[in-house]
């Protein structure tokens, strides 16, 4: 499995209604799209109830099945639109080393994501040992997902959940607002 996501940083003054019409309209074209085990439709707005964004932000998250999702999504006519509409982002990708998924990933409308650095020469079967911790923790926290994963051309570690309510603030990551998810048939 691969992790991807891009994410688009919106003029503090920006109309994020604009986002939320675009979600509602968009989101379900992705449902049963092709190696995608889901997409999780994120936003964040600049001062929102319940927990604090520093911007205003667009950042879906996918969870590929396989590789050729990501270049059969980004060669796609929906990503070309995004692009003439947003501009050309840069698309984080991550090697999964673990996910815990629940049958009721629909239900989340909350998303974290925490990013830290791997500092050089690390064990990385300690970092992926931790990070596996720290999933088993926010599933039995409530989450609804979790996917824990690096990233070996920047040494970094990336630790995704997904939730139905407001998680209790972590440190040094971002809270989303999800707006969709979309789904494919998962095993």
């Amino acid at each position: 499995m691969i992790a991807m996501q891009y994410s688009y940083t919106l003029p503090a003054d920006y109309d994020m209604t604009v986002i939320d019409r675009r979600i509602r309209e968009k989101g379900p074209l992705l449902d049963r799209f092709p190696r995608l085990r889901f997409k999780a439709y994120l936003s964040a707005r600049k001062q929102d109830d319940g927990f604090s964004s520093t911007e205003n932000l667009y950042a879906p998250f996918y969870l590929w099945d396989e590789p050729e999702g990501i270049e059969s999504f980004l060669t796609s006519p929906g990503f070309a639109a995004l692009t003439r509409d947003f501009g050309w982002p840069s698309v984080q990708v991550w090697q999964v080393w673990q996910t815990q998924l629940t049958s009721d990933l629909s239900a989340a409308r909350f998303a974290t994501r925490r990013i830290r650095s791997i500092a050089p020469y690390s064990s990385l079967v300690e970092e992926r040992e931790n990070a596996a911790a720290k999933a088993e923790t926010n599933m039995k926290a409530g989450a609804l997902a979790t996917v824990c994963a690096f990233d070996p051309a920047a040494w970094r570690r990336m630790e995704f959940s997904l939730w139905k309510a407001v998680p209790d603030a972590v440190e040094s990551s971002q809270t989303y607002v999800v707006g969709h998810v979309s789904l494919s048939g998962m095993p």
